[in-house]
């Protein structure tokens, strides 16, 4: 690679964020997006104090031969790096396989990165009108969906999810969001409800619906063959 990725943070092991393997994350650093509820904001920066070593991670990686099943890049954004492809690539031909998180910021980049992917959770942030405002970025919302198009044309399986913060979007727009993707194909949609104790927002007021959310979650849930609510 001609300039080594830069990796903000490790989990050593998970079983969430690879389904069905044993996995470990890299934090890639940087994001060119300022979403609102951020709880990974020291990640944003092109550079972070925490940053470990490309030759570190293969050390690590290395040791894991044989233990772990999948290594996940995460971000960040991760597929803001040119690096990416390739450090996915050297990844694979370690034997493991490998998980891309992305909101797809530059389509063209996600695009790049998608042969050296197994599996992709793709971040769709909202119905692409209203992205701005939770990205603070104009476009953000075309960039967004045009990466999705992208992600449901190369066949690499994936999950889309979304992270609701119920200041940010409400029952029927988060309705309209499903119904949106559905006709665009998706299949699979998890629904993640915000983590609070840290955000890039510290004043994100924590309101809730007022109405009942079961009909919500049902609702959804007829939509795809496969939904997921995380809290």
């Amino acid at each position: 690679m001609s300039r080594a990725l830069r990796v903000g943070g490790l989990v050593p092991l998970t079983t969430l964020d690879y389904p069905g393997r044993l996995a470990c994350v890299l934090f890639c650093q940087g994001c060119a997006w300022r979403c609102r509820y951020c709880h990974n904001p020291q990640l944003i920066a092109p550079r972070g104090a925490g940053e470990r070593s490309w030759d570190e991670i293969l050390a690590f990686l290395q040791r894991r031969q044989g233990l772990l099943e999948a290594v996940v890049f995460s971000g960040g954004e991760p597929t803001l790096q040119e690096s990416l492809p390739a450090a996915m690539a050297q990844v694979r031909q370690m034997g493991f396989k490998v998980g891309l998180h992305s909101a797809g910021i530059k389509p063209e980049a996600l695009a790049r990165a998608l042969p050296q992917a197994d599996w992709v959770g793709f971040d769709v942030k909202s119905l692409a009108e209203d992205c701005q405002a939770i990205t603070g970025v104009r476009g953000s919302g075309a960039a967004n969906w045009r990466s999705l198009e992208y992600l449901l044309a190369s066949g690499v399986e994936h999950e889309c999810r979304t992270t609701v913060h119920w200041h940010l979007i409400d029952l029927p727009r988060l309705m309209t969001l499903g119904r949106r993707l559905q006709a665009q194909g998706v299949r699979r949609f998890v629904v993640q409800l915000v983590r609070t104790t840290q955000m890039l927002d510290a004043d994100l007021p924590l309101a809730m619906p007022q109405a009942a959310l079961g009909e919500l979650w049902a609702g959804l849930g007829a939509l795809f063959a496969d939904f997921e609510l995380r809290s």
